[in-house]
């Protein structure tokens, strides 16, 4: 692989964190509906739920941002009309969320990894896909021993008006780093919402395959490996000049 990238983008779940998602959700789930049941929502309409609001961020189109998408969506299907709720959950994320830590594998080598990226790269920013509020995505960091201040930049669903593996999300990603597509390299776990999205812009794509997710397709034929393999090729890679 050639070097010299501008700019070195990061997914987050099943990339510098090891899972399995349908055990991640379908763990942490529990927990959230625990939190909200002083709502009187049910776990099975909470649940229910929770997936359209999140379908509702994958199709938004740039209109609003993800948390509005989500939001109304999810408000409409509840009933619920105490806006407290919305307080309860970003709460959530940054405590009772924790504990989902239990569903996911340890990664000692992420923070090596974006250590090496800073070395190489003068931009190094986490594109994971932003279905999560900021204190969602700032403890699952945390299980991994990295925190925003790793980062350039940190995709969220309150800063973000596009998800995977729609193309947008990536170019509104590079106009925010002020990089060209052709200058970046994404690392994902995700053959069609991170390697196949990223390159139908011009990016670069490195698959990683501890806990991939395969898409029958677009798949991947382009550099791979474990993530152990990953810091062997950042290590390898030119600095920017």
């Amino acid at each position: 692989m050639t070097g010299g990238y501008k700019a070195i983008l990061y997914d987050m779940d099943g990339t510098l964190i090891p899972m399995d998602m349908k055990e991640f959700t379908d763990g942490y789930f529990k927990f959230l509906a625990a939190k909200l049941k002083p709502y009187g929502i049910e776990a099975d309409k909470l649940i229910a739920s929770v997936w359209k609001g999140t379908a509702a961020m994958v199709r938004n189109d740039g209109s609003c941002k993800n948390m509005d998408a989500f939001w109304k969506c999810f408000l409409e299907l509840t009933g619920i009309t105490d806006e407290s709720i919305k307080e309860v959950c970003d709460e959530f994320y940054s405590n009772e969320f924790r504990q989902a830590k239990m569903f996911t594998q340890d990664n000692p080598l992420a923070a090596e990894a974006i250590r090496i990226s800073h070395e190489k790269a003068p931009i190094v920013a986490l594109a994971t896909n932003p279905l999560f509020p900021m204190a969602g995505q700032i403890t699952r960091m945390s299980w991994v021993d990295l925190t925003p201040d790793d980062f350039d930049l940190v995709t969220s669903y309150e800063t973000d008006s596009y998800c995977k593996p729609n193309p947008q999300y990536f170019i509104t990603v590079c106009d925010r780093l002020g990089v060209k597509p052709s200058e970046c390299l994404m690392i994902g776990n995700d053959e069609e919402e991170d390697m196949y999205a990223c390159t139908s812009i011009g990016m670069n794509g490195y698959l990683v395959t501890d806990t991939m997710i395969a898409s029958k397709e677009h798949p991947w034929n382009g550099p791979k490996g474990t993530f152990k393999e990953l810091v062997e090729m950042l290590k390898s890679l030119p600095e920017f000049k």
